[in-house]
């Protein structure tokens, strides 16, 4: 009779969760809150109980799930016009990365560690924290990533301007065929001026790969190294990770140069520092107090 009736019981409390958690909403399941949480837990202890203890009656554990969700649904209506009410019980959305840089007093106050942002921009696909404008932390625990936009307007505008080009030294060209004298002092000029700007654009260009070769040019990875995170940490929370360094064939002193050609002399001054796949660095400054 005993195990006959611990099914019953069984069968019983299951049906009675699982009309509770219908009855709660979408909500319940798909958003777990700090208040849903405590919620669904007091449901399950209860549920335990009333089916371990065979000679309590069902109706004691029925009556305490039935007022939890009662509490749970009247909270939830109120919630829906009281917004002080809403972030009470829920909480606020914590911004954790704002135009690339970490925030690091949020996550200092949400207890946030660099291991958690890492996995959670994994999970997103992202591999940068440089290529993120917002990452807000949900009342859920989840990480909301916006990623930045990409340049796409600006390739276009580069194109056009290059079919443009095209298209007036086509109309230059037949100009010149028209008219001999004319068209040969005009396109002296024009040469000219395209000459200076190639010339301007060149040098340019010059500045630009030999910045990004001394700050890029002496980061090589090992043949045989395999990235099994992305990006790959230096620096975090203002200490070196060594074993990654040796991984990397690689030293301090080396991290050092790296740091310096960013104004930085101190390890405590970097909060956290990675290299991504393609040897770039990034370093977020420590702006904490001292």
């Amino acid at each position: 009779m005993e195990y006959g009736s611990l099914l019953l019981r069984t069968v019983l409390i299951y049906f009675v969760v699982f009309l509770i958690m219908r009855l709660m909403g979408k909500r319940e399941i798909g958003k777990m809150s700090v208040f849903d949480l405590v919620i669904s837990f007091m449901i399950a202890e209860i549920a335990v109980l009333v089916i371990e203890d065979t000679k309590r009656p069902v109706i004691e554990g029925i009556v305490p799930m039935a007022v939890l969700m009662i509490i749970q649904v009247l909270i939830a209506y109120i919630g829906l016009k009281n917004r002080k009410l809403r972030l009470l019980f829920d909480g606020k959305p914590s911004v954790i990365i704002a135009d690339g840089k970490l925030n690091q007093k949020e996550m200092k106050k949400q207890r946030y560690n660099l291991d958690d942002l890492m996995l959670q921009l994994r999970e997103n696909q992202v591999a940068r924290v440089a290529d993120v404008e917002f990452a807000i932390l949900e009342t859920s625990g989840k990480l909301s990533v916006i990623p930045k936009e990409s340049q796409s307007p600006s390739s276009g505008q580069s194109q056009q301007g290059q079919q443009g080009q095209q298209n007036r030294q086509s109309g230059q060209q037949q100009s010149g065929q028209g008219s001999s004298s004319g068209g040969e002092q005009k396109q002296g000029k024009h040469g000219k001026q395209d000459k200076q700007d190639k010339q301007d654009k060149q040098d340019k260009q010059d500045k630009n790969n030999e910045q990004q070769d001394s700050s890029s040019s002496d980061i090589t990875f090992p043949s045989a190294y395999r990235f099994e995170t992305l990006p790959v940490p230096l620096i975090m929370d203002g200490r070196v990770m060594d074993h990654n360094l040796e991984k990397l064939e690689k030293n301090r002193l080396w991290l050092k140069q790296q740091l310096r050609k960013r104004g930085l002399t101190e390890w405590n001054q970097v909060f956290f520092c990675t290299i991504d796949h393609k040897g770039e660095l990034f370093v977020d400054e420590n702006r904490r107090k001292k």
